[in-house]
């Protein structure tokens, strides 16, 4: 039966996916005789199948004459979540939407908003008046915090606009964001106001800007203080005269009819200029959360909840506590912080609740940041009273279709959390994987929600609810993991285990609902794994008097896989040695008090010994933290700092040591060991950093001079600041060393030089001519950008004794790229571009087996940065060369990393602009080079 329905779902997605936006909306769907003719199976089987598929919400069934089926997933794909119910009472799509417009039409679009009549209310009436003032409205300045709703707010000005027959129903919004190109006035300018042919470097034709767009409607302009003064004052000429001109243009010959709202988190009064003030006014304040009433309060996370529990298509019931410690936690992020909130802990209880039908949010499952913000409330009587009187104990939030926030909403995540958590494995399985990486692919996601559990669970177990009658057998749980598995478990694995237990028990019921092949796919363990789960599922037969079906020993085997695994691992041991009596004791002390066990010891030094005379207990101490991951010294003195490799030597343990310890730092240490699992090296990295930022950095003697870098370049300092920048960004990725980099013109390079070298203490010079500096190794730019010199300038530093990080051979091609394709990219952020196409270079390397050089990374990116920008244009280039059969097979060899466009940027590259990407790779590499690497595959 379940084949049959496959195979009838596989050929109504292969019916349906031709069809294009406008086919679903006017014919949506295919018949059940269409499949039946198809697949010679009798009609009314395959109507019983295709009613089933919509019984799984995988099908949707309009009810018409003749009935019409389609893929739920491909309305989604080409519309978004706008279809919530499966059997839907309509012809088409198109008169399921016609008949939600007209309904969403009599309604005032305020109405939805939360607190439009508390404490909303001045806000809304003003913005109903900007709207109507005659002739076009009044321009309008939305002031409030990050996270406040002033997008979703000018959005709602223009669906009342709309509403009220202000402007037409297809009058433009166009939302543009200043801070994206506040550094760069000229392109800012082309952003709103367009340019013509010429008017810069990479302006092949002209192009109308965002006034032109938005002609008819309005303009959000998001973060409007980051508009320079120069753009301000263009701004506001077009606001008194309704005129402009292009880039590039002379005179001002253009007209358009705009509403301009800006929204700022500013003052404006010191953020903007004044005569750009004045030609806006109306002024509107949306007020941060913990203003708002407590009923607004509620509602809003009730409203945030009913929007997860749409999207999940699941009951949430959430405990009382679950409301308060929601809006406890809002601290500083107002409802965006909200709204992450939601989700994060909406994803944990869809985790834990995927054997039900519906989703479990109570206190026992809070994060520790969650748990604090119900600590907050419990501390503020007035707003817990009110909280208490208003919520009941338990309320149940079903999903409701959201009338607000589609297609705007700044805080959604990237990634859909629930798909992650359910649903992966047909995916998976459509799209070919096999069952080794289907598995191994679950089995992460899994275990990285039983990390973050673990983390949790281990810092404060006093917080979880557990069941008594489990916790009294914990002990014997312990003996017997012990005992089966000849491993000792740690406290916070046991705990864990509790926890599961305990709320097995709470729903005895519960089931596992999906395949048997995903449980045998999930659930992978060994044979000691499962006889100990067998162990203790008859222990609690025995005591509990309750029996423990077979799926959930499956899974208690599969936790204890899991748990033994994290519970193995090898954390980095810290020892702190403090001159003074008490002090390394101290810190220690109360590192132990906030984070709990963990391999820390302390070193106390009178200051009437040295060294030597403490050095056996040193040695003593980094045995005794060493678990084989290394250890971290973290001493109060430089002194100490020096004898990093003795001490290694001595212990016979590897060694990195850190100066100027503080109590912070050795918190920072241990959470970053404990929590994030960093090695030595990684730990070092971000104590530096940490130092770093709050001012701790080692300062150098007055003696020592500042190490400095020279950029050189012929045409002036202008283009020796571009190279600066570049080197200043590679070396922040290779050294954590303070290195200035200095730009210097080639005029008087020899005089200048000079000087330069009695001020610092020059460790190498880059550029287009050598200063010919006594005992500073030169670097041409050839070679700097071309890889060479990243190597010979390493090979500097680590001379000069600097902590050496990872060497990133991307960094200088990243620089190069995005300093080039800043002032030629119109529609793409050269930074997003440069990355996806790195990364894309990393996935044809891999496919290909070949490593590229620099010059190689660099031409890739020049090339389809273009390619792209043609692609979001839809302007793409057919491809017009001959198509051999190596072409063809290194097509279908290199065609899945063009994947990578549309996870990182959302763009589909075309097989013509692919076609040409792999020209251009012949060409470079050689047609034998990419022949013998294909044969070989």
């Amino acid at each position: 039966m379940g084949r049959r329905r496959e195979k009838i779902y596989d050929e109504l997605s292969r019916q349906c996916a031709h069809f294009d936006k406008k086919t679903l909306l006017m014919n949506s769907g295919v018949t059940a005789s269409d499949l039946a003719e198809a697949l010679a199976i009798m009609r009314s089987n395959v109507s019983s199948e295709l009613n089933a598929l919509v019984r799984e919400k995988r099908v949707i069934k309009f009810v018409t004459r003749p009935v019409l089926y389609v893929p739920a997933d491909l309305i989604r794909s080409q519309f978004g979540d706008v279809v919530h119910d499966f059997e839907i009472k309509a012809s088409s799509l198109n008169e399921l939407l016609n008949q939600e417009r007209v309904h969403d039409k009599n309604e005032d679009p305020f109405s939805h908003l939360i607190g439009a009549d508390k404490s909303l209310k001045k806000s809304v009436k003003q913005a109903k008046s900007a709207i109507v003032y005659p002739p076009r409205g009044l321009h309008t300045l939305i002031l409030g915090p990050t996270g406040s709703g002033k997008t979703l707010f000018a959005h709602m000005m223009h669906n009342y606009a709309i509403s009220i027959k202000r402007i037409v129903e297809k009058a433009p919004f166009i939302d543009f964001n200043c801070a994206d190109y506040y550094n760069n006035p000229q392109l800012l300018i082309g952003q709103l106001f367009g340019y013509i042919k010429g008017a810069f470097t990479g302006a092949a034709r002209d192009q109308d800007g965002l006034v032109a767009k938005a002609d008819g409607g309005i303009l959000f302009l998001d973060e409007i203080h980051r508009l320079p003064p120069e753009g301000q004052e263009m701004l506001f000429y077009f606001m008194d005269t309704g005129r402009y001109s292009k880039l590039g243009e002379t005179g001002n010959k253009r007209e358009a009819h705009v509403l301009i709202i800006g929204a700022t988190t500013a003052d404006p009064e010191s953020a903007l200029l004044q005569t750009f003030l004045r030609r806006v006014p109306v002024m509107i304040n949306i007020p941060n959360f913990q203003s708002r009433s407590v009923s607004e309060q509620i509602e809003l996370t009730k409203f945030l909840l009913s929007r997860e529990a749409h999207r999940t298509h699941h009951r949430f019931h959430v405990s009382a506590d679950v409301i308060k410690a929601l809006i406890g936690s809002v601290t500083f992020g107002n409802i965006g912080q909200l709204k992450s909130n939601v989700q994060l802990i909406c994803a944990q209880g869809f985790l834990d609740s995927m054997n039900n039908d519906f989703v479990q949010l109570d206190a026992k499952m809070l994060p520790s940041e969650m748990q604090e913000g119900l600590h907050r409330i419990s501390h503020q009587p007035k707003t817990n009273q009110q909280l208490n009187k208003e919520l009941p104990l338990f309320l149940v939030v079903t999903g409701s279709k959201d009338p607000l926030l589609t297609d705007i909403d700044q805080y959604e995540p990237p990634f859909d959390l629930y798909k992650k958590i359910s649903g992966k494995y047909d995916s998976l399985t459509q799209e070919g994987l096999s069952a080794h990486d289907i598995h191994k692919l679950i089995t992460e996601d899994i275990k990285e929600q039983l990390r973050k559990f673990y983390r949790k669970t281990a810092k404060n177990m006093q917080n979880t609810a557990v069941d008594r009658r489990i916790m009294d057998l914990s002990k014997h749980f312990e003996t017997i993991c012990s005992q089966v598995l000849g491993e000792h478990l740690s406290r916070q694995f046991v705990s864990l285990l509790t926890v599961h237990l305990s709320s097995f028990l709470e729903h005895p019921q519960r089931k596992l609902e999906c395949s048997p092949d995903m449980k045998q796919t999930m659930f992978t363990y060994a044979q000691k794994d499962y006889e100990a789960a067998g162990k203790i599922a008859q222990l609690i037969e025995d005591q509990v008097k309750v029996a423990l079906p077979e799926v959930e020993i499956v899974y208690i085997a599969f936790l204890l896989s899991s748990f033994v695994e994290l519970s193995q691992q090898k954390n980095v041991g810290i020892v702190v040695a403090a001159h003074g009596p008490h002090t390394a004791s101290s810190m220690v002390s109360v590192v132990k008090e906030l984070m709990g066990d963990y391999p820390i010891e302390a070193v106390d030094m009178p200051l009437s010994l040295n060294f030597s005379d403490i050095f056996d207990n040193i040695v003593q101490a980094v045995k005794m933290v060493d678990q084989g991951a290394g250890v971290l010294m973290m001493v109060d003195m430089g002194s100490l700092y020096y004898f990093e490799e003795k001490i290694a030597r001595g212990a016979k343990v590897r060694v990195k040591a850190i100066d100027m310890v503080s109590t912070p730092m050795v918190l920072d240490a241990v959470k970053n060991a404990n929590y994030l699992h960093m090695d030595l090296k990684g730990l070092v990295d971000s104590l530096y950093k940490l130092r770093r930022t709050v001012g701790m950095e080692h300062q150098q003697s007055s003696g020592q001079r500042e190490k400095a870098i020279l950029t050189i370049c012929t045409t002036g300092s202008g283009i020796a600041k571009r190279i600066k920048n570049i080197v200043s960004m590679y070396l922040r990725n290779v050294t954590d060393e303070e290195i200035t980099v200095l730009p210097i013109s080639i005029e008087d390079l020899y005089d200048t030089a000079q000087k330069m070298q009695e001020k610092y203490e020059i460790v190498a010079s880059i550029g287009a001519k050598n200063p010919k500096l006594e005992g500073v190794p030169y670097i041409t730019l050839s070679q700097f950008v071309g890889g060479e010199g990243q190597e010979i300038l390493q090979s500097i530093l680590q001379n000069k004794a600097l902590p050496i990080k990872d060497n990133p051979s991307h960094i200088i091609v990243k620089g190069v790229c995005e300093d080039s394709l800043q002032d030629m990219l119109m529609y793409l952020n050269p930074k997003r571009a440069v990355a996806a196409i790195l990364e894309f270079n990393g996935a044809v390397q891999k496919a290909l087996n070949l490593h590229f050089k620099n010059a190689t990374q660099i031409r890739i990116i020049m090339h389809l940065a273009f390619a792209l920008e043609r692609e979001v244009v839809h302007t793409p280039l057919k491809y017009e060369g001959e198509l051999s059969e190596e072409k063809k097979q290194l097509f279908r060899q290199l065609e899945p990393t063009r994947q990578v466009f549309n996870f990182k940027l959302n763009v589909q590259m075309s097989d013509g602009e692919f076609y040409y990407f792999i020209d251009m790779l012949i060409d470079d590499l050689g047609k034998n080079i990419l022949q013998s690497q294909v044969a070989q595959i």
